[in-house]
Formats: C-alpha cells, sequence, structure tokens
C-alpha cells in the first residue's frame, strides 16, 4: 500500500488568503471531536476540542510566524484532559525567548535552540515542527525549553477523500518525550492527520484512512521495539547462573540466602547454595550480594507497545490488562510470546461499556442487555481471565451479566455504573471493585448526579467532610468484607488527580524526576485539576489523606487490596507499592502481595509468583534490600522475564531516561 518517498524540502509559505482547515479526532475509529485551524499569512488560530470517556481537552491556540514559518508567539488557552486550567504563552523578540507554561516561566538567549515546544497546545506544533526540522540540514535541533528533537522520513500513501487524492508522508519526531509522534504531511506540508495505533487526527473528510494511518503507526512502533529487543535482550545456549544473592520469599517475607540461582530457557532449574559448583557451558552473573524478587504483577493495566518493554525494566512481569481493543492485544500478545519484543505475560479482562455521548471508546459498546450478554459469551469463549463493566452500561443489568459470566467460569470486576453505588454492584454479585473513587464516591453523591463526567473525579472534594465511621461507610466495608469483595484502588492516580500542581514536582514521582526526559518533567510538573476555586486545593488535599484512610480501613477489615494503576504501571507502580505502605502495609508484605499474592489471586502461583526450581524464570535483582527499604525497587540492575536477560541500564536510554543502576558482571561460558 505504501511506497517510500523522502523529501528534501517542504514548502514553508503560509496561504496568500485566510483558509479554514478542518480535522476530526477519532479514538479507536469513533468521532470524538475536532481540531480547526484558521491559517492566514503569519498567523494560525486553532480551537482544539475533544472528549472521550467523558474528559478530554479543550483547548484556543493562536500561532505568530515568521516568513520562514518559525513561531515567533504563541499563546494557549483553555484547559487540559482532567480540567486543570491551561494559560500559557511564548515570545520571540530580537533573538530572545520568553514563555510561561505550568511550570512556570522561562527564558533563552539568541544563541540557544529557537524552535518553542508547546506544553498544552494542540497536536497542530507537530506539523509546524516537522517542516522546521525538514528545511534543516540533519533534519534535527535543539528546542525550547529544552532536549533535541529529530525528524526520520517514513513511507507516503494516496488516500481519497472529497477534494481528490492526498498524497501523505509520514514522519517520525523523537526527542521530545519518551516515545515518537508520528505526523503525516501532504505535498505542500500541510498538516494530514497525526496518528498513534489508537488515536489519529485526520483532515476532514479523509476519516476513511484512519484504519490504514493507525496501522502504519503500530507497524512504526513494532519496528522500533523490535530494534530495542535486538540490542537488549541476551538469550544464552545453556544454563544461566546468578551468584551470591539473597532470595525474596513471598510466603516468610523474608530474605533468604545467599543462594545461587539457575535457570535454562524460561524455567528455573534450581535454588542451591550459594558459592555451589558451576557445571560446564553455564554463564555466571554476578549478583553482588543483592537481592533476587519475584517478577510484580500490574493489576490495572491498558497495556501497549509503549509501556510494555517500560514495565518490564521495571520489574513488572506479568500485567492483568484491564480493556483494551482485543485485535491489537492480541497482536501484541503474539510478539511479545514469539520474542519480537519485550514484554509482560498478560491477563486479558473483557471491557464492556454502555452506549451513550460519554462512552469511553476502549473495548467493546453494548446498547442492550442481550448485546451485553453476547458480548460476555464472546469473551468467555476466548478465554479471557474476566470481564470489566463501565460507566456507561446500565446498572440494572449488571446481575443478569454476573450470573451469565460466573456460569462460564469468568469473574466480574469494574467501575460503578452511573447512578448506582458500590452497594448494587456488589449485591449484583461483583467480584472486585475498581478504582477507590468509585467506592467512596457512592457515600458523598446524591443519586440523580451523573459519574460518566468528569465529577466522578471532581466530587472527590467532598470526602473531607465525610466521617468515615458513618453507617453508609461502614456497611459498604462490611458488604465487602462479608462478600470477599477485593478492590483495585489505584491509589496513584488518585495521587496525581489530587495533589499534583503547576510548578510542582508531582509527588508521585519526585524520587525519578532527575533521570526523566525534559517532556516527562514538564509534565511531572504540571497539575491535572483546576485547584484555583478558594479552599480547592485543602479540599484536594484532604480527599486523599480520606483516601488513604479508607484503604487503611479496608486492608484492616481483611479485604484483598489489588495493587495496580490505571498509569501504564512501570514508575507508576513502583509508587503504587510505596502508597501501599501508607496504608499500613509492611515493606515484605507489599513484595509478597505484589508477587505471589496476586500470583494466587490469578490462579497462577504454580508457576509464577515465587523464585523455586520449576517455576518460570521471572525475577528481577536489585542492589539494596527492599524488605527494609521499598524504594529499593526503583533501582533495577538486571530483569529476567521468561528466562530472558534484561539490564535496564540498556533499555532506559532508548526512552531518553537516564538509567537508575548498573548492570552486573556477566562472565559467558567457553
Amino acid at each position: 500500500m505504501f511506497k517510500y518517498l523522502l523529501l528534501a524540502t517542504v514548502a514553508l509559505a503560509a496561504p496568500a488568503a485566510a483558509e479554514m482547515r478542518e480535522y476530526r479526532v477519532l479514538s479507536g475509529g469513533n468521532d470524538v471531536g475536532h481540531l480547526n485551524a484558521d491559517v492566514e499569512a503569519g498567523r494560525v488560530v486553532i480551537d482544539y476540542d475533544y472528549k472521550n470517556n467523558g474528559r478530554g481537552p479543550t483547548i484556543a491556540e493562536t500561532i505568530t510566524l515568521d516568513d520562514n514559518g518559525m513561531p515567533t508567539g504563541w499563546t494557549v488557552e483553555g484547559a487540559s484532559t482532567f480540567g486543570n486550567p491551561v494559560d500559557e504563552t511564548f515570545s520571540w523578540s530580537n533573538g530572545d525567548a520568553a514563555w510561561r507554561d505550568a511550570t512556570g516561566e522561562g527564558a533563552a538567549a539568541a544563541s540557544d535552540a529557537q524552535f518553542y515546544i508547546p506544553q498544552g497546545g494542540s497536536p497542530w506544533s507537530l506539523a509546524l515542527l516537522a517542516r522546521a526540522l525538514l528545511a534543516d540540514n540533519d533534519h534535527s535541533f535543539d528546542v525550547l525549553p529544552g532536549g533535541t528533537a529529530s525528524l526520520t522520513p517514513h513511507a507516503t500513501s494516496t488516500f481519497e477523500g472529497p477534494d481528490g487524492p492526498v498524497e501523505a508522508t509520514t514522519y517520525e519526531i523523537a526527542g521530545l518525550d519518551l516515545n515518537p509522534s508520528y505526523v503525516m504531511l501532504d505535498g505542500d506540508g500541510v498538516l494530514f492527520a497525526v496518528a498513534s495505533p489508537r488515536f489519529a487526527i485526520i483532515r476532514a473528510g479523509y476519516e476513511a484512512a484512519d484504519a490504514a494511518l493507525r496501522d502504519y503507526a503500530q507497524t512504526l512502533s513494532t519496528e522500533r521495539f523490535v530494534r530495542i529487543q535486538a540490542e537488549s535482550a541476551r538469550n544464552f545456549e545453556g544454563p544461566v547462573r546468578v551468584r551470591n544473592v539473597q532470595v525474596f520469599n513471598p510466603e516468610t517475607m523474608t530474605r533468604e540466602g545467599p543462594y545461587d540461582v539457575v535457570w535454562y530457557g524460561e524455567r528455573i532449574s534450581s535454588v542451591q547454595p550459594g558459592g555451589s559448583p558451576v557445571t560446564e557451558g553455564e554463564t555466571v552473573i554476578d549478583g553482588a550480594g543483592g537481592t533476587l524478587v519475584p517478577g510484580m504483577y500490574e493489576m490495572h493495566g491498558h497495556i501497549s507497545q509503549n509501556v510494555a518493554l517500560l514495565n518490564i525494566a521495571a520489574g513488572v512481569t506479568s500485567v492483568r490488562d484491564m480493556g483494551n481493543e482485543t485485535d491489537v492485544l492480541e497482536g501484541l500478545m503474539d510478539r511479545i510470546a514469539d520474542g519480537t519484543i519485550a514484554g509482560p505475560r498478560i491477563t486479558r479482562s473483557g471491557f464492556i461499556e454502555g452506549l451513550s455521548e460519554f462512552s469511553s471508546q476502549t473495548g467493546e459498546l453494548v446498547s442492550t442487555e442481550e448485546e451485553a450478554l453476547a458480548q460476555v459469551r464472546w469473551y468467555a469463549a476466548r478465554g479471557f481471565h474476566q470481564v470489566k463493566l463501565y460507566n456507561s452500561m446500565t446498572p440494572d443489568w449488571a446481575p443478569t451479566l454476573v450470573a451469565e459470566a460466573h456460569r462460564l467460569g469468568l469473574r466480574v470486576a469494574g467501575h460503578v455504573p452511573a447512578f448506582s453505588n458500590a452497594n448494587a454492584m456488589i449485591e449484583a454479585g461483583f467480584d472486585e471493585l475498581t478504582h477507590i473513587n468509585q467506592v467512596m464516591l457512592g457515600w458523598v453523591l446524591e443519586p440523580h448526579e451523573d459519574t460518566r463526567t468528569l465529577l466522578r473525579l471532581t466530587a472527590l472534594d467532598r470526602l473531607p467532610a465525610l466521617d468515615l465511621d458513618s453507617a453508609p461507610v461502614q456497611h459498604t466495608i462490611n458488604l465487602m468484607a462479608e462478600n470477599n469483595i477485593a478492590i483495585d484502588p489505584t491509589i496513584t492516580i488518585h495521587e496525581s488527580l489530587l495533589l499534583s500542581r503547576n510548578g510542582e514536582i508531582s509527588p508521585s514521582f519526585a524520587d525519578i524526576f532527575d533521570h526523566m526526559p525534559i517532556g516527562q518533567q514538564r509534565s511531572l510538573q504540571q497539575a491535572w485539576s483546576d485547584v484555583s476555586a478558594e479552599g480547592a486545593d485543602e479540599r484536594f488535599r484532604g480527599a486523599f489523606d480520606q483516601i488513604i484512610r479508607t484503604v487503611t480501613m479496608m486492608r484492616e477489615r481483611g479485604i484483598l487490596i489489588v495493587p495496580g494503576t490505571d498509569m501504564g504501571g512501570s514508575f507508576a507502580y513502583h509508587r503504587e507499592l510505596e502508597l501501599f505502605e501508607r496504608a499500613g502495609y509492611t515493606a515484605p508484605e507489599v513484595l509478597s502481595l505484589a508477587t505471589l499474592g496476586m500470583a494466587e489471586y490469578l490462579g497462577q502461583d504454580e508457576d509464577l509468583g515465587s523464585i523455586e526450581g520449576g517455576n518460570y524464570a521471572d525475577f528481577f535483582l536489585v542492589p539494596g534490600d527492599p524488605t527494609t527499604d521499598l524504594g529499593a525497587i526503583k533501582s533495577i540492575a538486571m530483569v529476567v522475564a521468561n528466562g530472558t536477560i534484561y539490564f535496564p541500564s540498556d533499555i532506559y536510554p532508548h526512552f531518553g531516561i537516564r538509567p537508575f543502576a548498573d548492570a552486573p558482571s556477566v562472565t559467558e561460558a567457553e
């Protein structure tokens, strides 16, 4: 379908007369919003707005350009995805740049980079940047407020639409964040589309290109991770032995050793006393007295290639996916299974969402109870572990859907559908409740209030006034305890929502901030929520305190607390485990829960969750002692996933991340 064409230059001239360029925003193929650009000589005015799952940015943007198409002025106003106000400016005058974004104010002299990367702007900036990079001799230059952007041309293809065929070339822009972006320009250098495997912004009238563009973005992403896998994955012909390690035993919750751990292929051969004889043909890794920990379970993932490898580098070797496009997920699982790319073991949840103006575009949308039942049966026939019911699903369907799921051997988890509460879902037979806010909102909302909107997040500011010893609260917690209902609280996402502030480093990621690329650092200094109203800051902080108290109370009642993030896992998962300590767990208890505890919960403990002979070789090495300092799991020297060895120090530079630990010494067999 695609042909390859390298464009040496792209015209940068603006149109002689004003011109409106309209684009549609598509999520999973569904139209969820627009990007409209009013373009004239030296000026672009942009209206960018989309809503998916009841949330999304609303942006008004004005860009001033010089004769070469370089931005000399930029204003961005509106609100980010979760409602944080956006008020960003940039200006270039007499060779000096000045800007203000959510992180604060900045300035640069004439000798520094000249192209500014907006923090809160629309994807239109990617087209401007691509055009400027194309005009540069080596397609690479430093940008403001930091970093180096580079451009790689890829395929050119022809797309049909109401204005005739359009030839558009895909360009990969790297260096701005953890992962590249893919932008498509037509032959005149005008934006045609921006695409990722799940999301696209496409010129109006050419929406039929959506599937092809997203598939191609997926292909380019796969090629990138195939290259990284080829460079970073280590497999050896004979057995591999890591010597001189303490092994974390999740049953006794202690470090034991010193031991040598030997594996061959995908399975652990044996755990031997330290210093045991080495057999001929073994590769030996020096554990240097560090701690070997079983691979951990991220229990609330929406896994993609972009986070699969980062989870491996973080010691997360198993992920429970809580909702995904089935074909995309199957392809990812196949590539991981055959070793094409790195990624965790994946346990699938089937996502079922009702049809409404607020629907999430992930998974399957249903408009009737019969359609929902058919979807339950479809997931069961394909070996899914559970179904997950979502916000827009009609609450009255829940008992019927749960009964059918249980009949077919599926568990049921999910959000509390709008206009219902956790008590009703427990009585309907849910096995697990997802997100702590979904439970707590039932104690502070009125029956008519609609949680399909951002209200399910903003209404948390009512929590400080809640008496956790009150009858409604205790009734729900008692129901959970009596019916053995687990909770997947995703504490870190609530910490980010409630405690992140503009210009301050997010408390969730303060320990890793200095290791991140500039794009991530800017994001980690940006609030999620609007806390500008009088008293809002205090209420949001108080809400998080109430969340921690509630999770603590649930733990004390014996309710199973499941560690998951809904934030991609990886570094957020490390923070999630730290927050479990805030809820009263000890570090050894957290490690046990995150490893063997979750393997048992998913019925996988015969093969996973502990380091012993016969189990899959899934574990990671840290130089320190995570049983006394849980933060030690952030400095991982080695990860073994299904017997394949990875050194995070090899992986992180591909994402612009400064590694946290050196790789161990390896002596290969002769």
